[in-house]
């Protein structure tokens, strides 16, 4: 009796486990034979909320798909590589790239062989991705790897991937990431032009990114995906990326270049493609174009609109400055007896501020298609009209880009201060140059260097704009040259480039084999030997460092675009 209920148990749970057999076995050979079917997330699920990452939503009507939409798009299961750049800048387009456990995976044939790519995919990131590799004896193999064992969830249509530590601050999140990763997008024309999707890796402090998330959304069309989110979901499940473009190298603003140039600005056409892209996005016709000179198209009666940019480095004395210029230039506009200078008008702005300005020009051009929800819009629609734009160093250079052709920006840089015991150092420093000098289409002008220790002046200040606007009526050359964009202390950059290949390669390779300090750097820095570039070096992470380089020729070169010492003030204006 004992051994016939063991044998009936045992009977039994053969035919529980028969059945589980042909269940699965059935589950597998209906998902093979019908790889058609569409399958969905519960999106919800898959971007979670987190408190301390960036939050990113994809809109409820994005579908997920199955393999089978590899084979209709891009003919096959098999992942293709192209890649565009030299090894240390190179982006790189994949057909088909896997991705499982935080790790992108390429699935090839034996046949096909080729090395493996490493892309650097931020400005701040010194480590290079590089996918992993599993090659099969035959396509047939691959084939049952994919359709029946992984059966990955596609992400449709094209992916940028790029990581941007900063985003609560609009230069960055623009210049430091977007536009590096549009570069890399312009690599591979004609996909520039359509609609994207944004693969985003941030782990710094983003404080509020609302304006810099709405703008990326905007600019690529298609939904903001967080990464890391897809790295947590990505634990045991297999995914697949219809189109994914990586790498965006060496392209960001503070990116030092030999030339001094923001990156791909001139040599792919970047700031321009970038300004046209960002209008359209924002439902705007993108500015008056000039092809030859910056009177074209120009109505020589018409007032021109010069906006001044408020600026954290403007000091009480600067403000009255500005503010005494403005008066006398708007002063003349509506009092002239002659006709020595443009009629100009100007007003002072704070971009937080950009629904209450005080200028009832501006007010006109801006009101019919005003739309209170979108920032990006509202400065936009500002910045088309403006001929003359003028702010000091920082965030505010950043919109330089999206000026209309024949415009001039009016760099008034700052002061950067050396403590000692009881005086300070004071040098001036103008920093983003180099985002001048990669715009053919707009010119550069600067407040003189070895005045602005002193402060911004009402009489240097209202000739600098009067000169300005005078070049614009007279009719400046399209293209610029891009060396006649830069300050003395850009054009002694450039030289001591070509002079000196150690020195360049110290600021200009953004690798590990370099010091963060030598590359993250501006030319101020470099001449007034400060920071790292001084004798003494600085102290991190209890180290000295010291970034070496030629001082006779710096001294040679200061003399020659006669470049005065630093100035000793005993406090902080």
């Amino acid at each position: 009796m004992k051994m016939s209920n063991k044998f009936t148990r045992l009977l039994l749970i053969l035919i529980i486990f028969g059945l589980s057999i042909t269940l699965i076995s059935f589950s597998q050979n209906l998902q093979y034979t019908l790889p058609n079917k569409i399958r969905s997330l519960d999106l919800s699920d898959f971007w979670i909320r987190s408190n301390t990452k960036m939050i990113s939503f994809l809109h409820n009507g994005v579908v997920f798909r199955t393999s089978q939409l590899l084979i209709q798009i891009n003919g096959n299961l098999e992942t293709k590589i192209e890649c565009i750049g030299s090894f240390k800048n190179q982006s790189c387009l994949f057909k088909n790239l896997y991705y499982i456990n935080r790790t992108f995976w390429i699935l090839t044939t034996k046949e096909t062989s080729f090395p493996l790519p490493s892309v650097r995919i931020g400005s701040m990131v010194s480590t290079l991705i590089t996918p992993s590799r599993r090659r099969f004896y035959s396509y047939k193999d691959l084939e049952d790897f994919v359709h029946v064992h992984i059966q990955p969830i596609v992400i449709p249509n094209l992916t940028v991937y790029f990581d941007q530590l900063w985003l609560m601050n609009i230069g960055h999140a623009l210049f430091d990431g977007l536009y590096p990763a549009y570069l890399a997008l312009i690599r591979f024309s004609p996909r520039h032009l359509h609609s994207f999707r944004i693969l985003l890796s941030t782990n710094g402090y983003n404080g509020n990114h609302s304006f810099s998330q709405d703008v990326y959304n905007r600019f690529a069309g298609l939904e903001t995906m967080n990464a890391s989110i897809l790295e947590d979901m990505s634990i045991g499940k297999w995914f697949a990326f219809e189109e994914l473009i990586m790498g965006s190298g060496d392209m960001c603003q503070r990116c030092l270049q030999p030339n001094l140039q923001l990156p791909g600005g001139i040599e792919l056409n970047g700031s321009q493609l970038f300004r046209e892209r960002m209008y359209k996005r924002h439902g705007l016709k993108p500015p008056i174009p000039r092809e030859k000179h910056s009177a074209e198209r120009r109505d020589p009666k018409k007032t021109l609109i010069a906006i001044i940019i408020d600026n954290k480095r403007f000091t009480i004395r600067d403000r009255i400055e500005i503010s005494a210029a403005i008066h006398e230039i708007n002063n003349y506009n509506y009092n002239q007896t002659d006709n020595n200078w443009p009629l100009i008008h100007i007003s002072y702005i704070t971009y937080s501020e950009i629904q209450m300005i005080n200028n009832e020009i501006l007010k006109l051009e801006m009101k019919a298609s005003k739309d209170n929800n979108n920032k990006m819009r509202q400065h936009l629609q500002l910045l088309q009209n403006v001929d003359i734009h003028i702010t000091g160093p920082g965030t505010g250079q950043m919109y330089q880009t999206f000026l209309s052709d024949g415009s001039i920006n009016i760099n008034l840089g700052g002061l950067h201060y050396i403590k000692h015991n009881m005086t300070y150092d004071k040098y001036p420093v103008f920093m983003e140059q180099y985002v001048t000098s990669g715009i053919s289409y707009i010119k550069g002008l600067y407040y003189p260097m070895n005045e602005r220790s002193n402060g911004i002046r009402r009489k240097i200040l209202i000739k600098l704009i009067r000169e300005a606007a005078q070049l614009i009526t007279n009719g400046f050359s399209i293209p610029i040259n891009p060396n006649d964009n830069l300050a003395a202390y850009g054009q002694l950059f450039i030289e001591m480039c070509e002079r000196d290949k150690n020195f360049c390669r110290t600021v200009t390779d953004r690798w590990e084999e370099n010091n963060f300090w030598c590359f993250n750097t501006w030319p101020e820095t470099i001449i007034y030997e400060d920071g790292p570039w001084s004798l003494d070096g600085i102290i991190d992470d209890d180290k000295n460092v010291t970034c070496s380089y030629n001082r006779t020729l710096l001294y040679e070169l200061k003399e020659k675009y006669n470049i005065t010492e630093r100035s000793q003030t005993f406090f902080i204006e």
